[in-house]
């Protein structure tokens, strides 16, 4: 992938880990459900960019393909500790409307990054 491609997404997915603490934060401290799915959501948020990272200095074009595939499983995780957040009634669906919607964009990205990535080591 070229460095310019990288470079646009690696803003985006910082933006979002920094969203991410910023949804933990406003968590309720005193409830145990909420916490534990936030922390959860803390974990992998913050996990897809850093995987992206070590992506973008990969030694290899396997390595890379490696790590996008990291990031992807990461953002997905999130996708789903997002949602369970939602779907106990613990952060109302509308105050986590544009989240959702982010990591969806944000898989669908990185998908294609390794799908693109595999496609070109086969071809060599």
């Amino acid at each position: 992938m070229k460095d310019e491609k990288m470079k646009e997404v690696k803003p985006r997915l910082k933006e979002f880990a920094l969203r991410i603490i910023r949804m933990y934060a406003a968590l309720p401290k005193n409830n145990t459900v909420a916490q534990v799915l936030g922390k959860q959501a803390l974990r992998s948020g913050t996990s897809v960019g850093a995987n992206f990272c070590e992506a973008h200095r990969a030694r290899s074009p396997a390595e890379f393909i490696s790590k996008t595939g990291d990031s992807l499983k990461e953002a997905e995780e999130t996708a789903y500790w997002l949602e369970l957040l939602v779907e106990s009634g613990i952060i109302p669906a509308k105050k986590m409307e544009a989240l959702l919607d982010e990591i969806q964009q944000l898989i669908a990205i990185l998908a294609t990054i390794n799908k693109k990535a595999k496609q070109n080591l086969d071809q060599k």
